[in-house]
């Protein structure tokens, strides 16, 4: 029907009623968020991501384009055989009929069919512009596209849910248009109309504008959702900005992962929905997993999480300037929005140069430390001195605990190193050996070992643990896990001062320490000896 005519009724019923204030998710990172550069998941990756989705509880889970290549396939079918989802809905993505063609006929049809799937999205073109460039047929076969392959959708019973192809930038340049295609869409059984800003292009107060429109336009008709892309870095305000106009139904990706600058980030909107605007979108204590489900999903397909990242960072809820640390210790909402556990976070307090006697009073006691006020000042005078010379404490948390204990009298009695020699040859064949010697003192006992390694520090490594590993076994549970390196005065040439930074773990807790020098051995030496000892000061008991 035109725009402006008298409602007919569906061709099927297929009415959903949400309950009140609430606001469905619909999850597209198994197939939105691959299509980020650098990014990419196996089969088995995918099953995992679909699982973490469940337990966090969103609605609906976008598993792929079945057919569109070998891996959606696999995917599709092992997800009938092994996906147990108790709370969500596994949907598989495709597009409308071709041009001019019939739907019995159409193998993207038949590939949704065939994923057997409860529910099917597929995208329509809504911008009069793609539909006579990109497709090159005439308007009133792309009303009747749509039309055609919703009707057959819904006549296998599939939920059918539409992706109005850039509606935003089609209903500016052409609103009769894209409203025509959005009625084809809802009398032929669409349960759900999802207005997409595709080029990520526009702002809150155009999408406020167009889905107060569609809503009045719509009524009671279907769910009307949103997906956004984050080109202006407003999707995530332009999703909230369409809830505010009528919107019930909301697609993005876990991370905001996705093509180009990515996809609305559910992990940022969806507490933003709750915990700020008072909806519904999880299922009731589901929230607090936020955080575990956004680090398991960028662990699983290697791409770390931003610190940053709203609510879930690890620097969301961490406070380093000194003024900010004094007023969290009187009213610890001072200087956070909202309590972190209610995402599954945790606030954290960092010690730096901007650190004040608050903030180290606050790390003693965590750490179980007496310390009075001779001992703070002293802790603190010690920490702004080291990180003048290029020391970066928040990053290093074994050091900066190492530094306090020091302070208050603690020494380290498990070795101490009389002297450590490293030295490099070049064989004849052009490779290089690295040898390194180092002499410990344990108690009264002398060890001298000497080892080769891969380069300086894993000769060094080898070495010291040889001198150690009698006397304490323990360490055999310490493994370096990474090792890092950070010019800090580079125009300074050879001659510049060098940051290492070693992460090290005995399988149940990470640390990272820190060696500053203009003399990359000595830097990594005192990294590489704090981290054996912070090992070995919580796993000798």
């Amino acid at each position: 029907m035109r725009a402006g005519e008298v409602r007919v009724e569906r061709t099927v019923p297929a009415r959903l009623v949400l309950p009140a204030n609430h606001v469905e998710v619909f999850d597209t990172t198994l197939r939105d968020g691959m299509q980020v550069e650098g990014v990419s998941a196996s089969v088995v990756d995918k099953l995992r991501i679909a699982e973490q989705l469940d337990y966090l509880g969103v609605q609906y889970i976008e598993g792929g384009w079945p057919g569109a290549n070998p891996k959606d396939e696999e995917f599709f079918a092992r997800a009938k055989r092994e996906l147990k989802l108790s709370t969500s809905r596994l949907v598989a993505f495709g597009s409308t009929r071709r041009p001019a063609g019939k739907v019995d006929d159409d193998a993207t049809l038949r590939n949704l069919i065939n994923a057997e799937t409860s529910a099917v999205c597929i995208v329509a073109k809504s911008w009069d512009y793609h539909v006579e460039t990109a497709l090159q047929t005439s308007l009133d076969e792309g009303v009747a596209m749509v039309a055609d392959s919703v009707k057959y959708l819904g006549s296998h019973d599939r939920m059918v849910l539409v992706d109005l192809e850039h509606f935003f930038d089609g209903y500016k340049h052409n609103p009769e248009f894209s409203l025509r295609v959005l009625e084809a869409a809802v009398v032929n059984g669409a349960t759900h109309l999802v207005l997409c800003d595709t080029n990520g292009g526009s702002l809150p107060h155009e999408v406020e504008s167009i889905v107060a429109a569609v809503a009045k336009h719509v009524g009671n008709d279907a769910i009307i959702g949103i997906h956004c892309h984050d080109d202006t870095g407003c999707a995530v305000a332009n999703s909230l900005a369409a809830v505010r106009a009528g919107v019930r139904h909301v697609q993005g990706t876990l991370n905001g992962l996705g093509e180009r600058t990515g996809n609305t980030n559910l992990t940022t909107i969806i507490p933003n929905l709750q915990l700020k605007m008072g909806y519904t979108c999880l299922p009731d204590g589901h929230l607090e997993r936020l955080t575990a489900v956004s680090n398991h999903v960028a662990e699983v397909l290697n791409r770390p999480l931003n610190p940053q990242a709203p609510y879930v960072g690890a620097s969301a809820f961490a406070h380093k300037a000194g003024l900010h640390v004094s007023a969290i210790a009187r009213a610890k909402d001072a200087y956070e929005h909202v309590s972190p556990d209610l995402v599954g976070n945790g606030t954290r307090f960092l010690v730096s140069e901007m650190a004040g006697r608050a903030t180290i009073a606050m790390k003693a006691e965590e750490l179980g430390l007496q310390a009075d006020g001779a001992v703070l000042s002293a802790i603190l005078d010690e920490l702004k001195r080291l990180e003048f010379e290029g020391y970066h404490f928040e990053a290093a948390d074994a050091s900066l605990e190492l530094l306090m204990r020091r302070a208050t009298g603690w020494q380290q009695e498990f070795f101490n190193v009389e002297s450590m020699r490293v030295i490099t040859d070049e064989s004849t064949n052009g490779t290089f050996t690295t040898e390194a010697t180092v002499k410990v003192w344990i108690g009264d006992q002398r060890e001298v070992h000497t080892a080769e390694g891969n380069g300086p520090v894993n000769a060094i490594d080898t070495a010291l643990r040889a001198c150690l590993a009698k006397k304490y076994p323990q360490l055999s549970r310490v493994h370096l896990t990474d090792y890092k390196v950070r010019i800090l005065d580079s125009s300074s040439a050879t001659g510049a001062v060098t940051r290492v930074l070693i992460d090290a773990t005995d399988g149940d807790r990470t640390w990272t320490t820190i060696g500053v020098s203009a003399n990359i051995i000595e830097a990594s030496w005192r990294a590489l000896e704090e981290s054996l000892v912070y090992g070995l000061l919580h796993v000798v008991k």
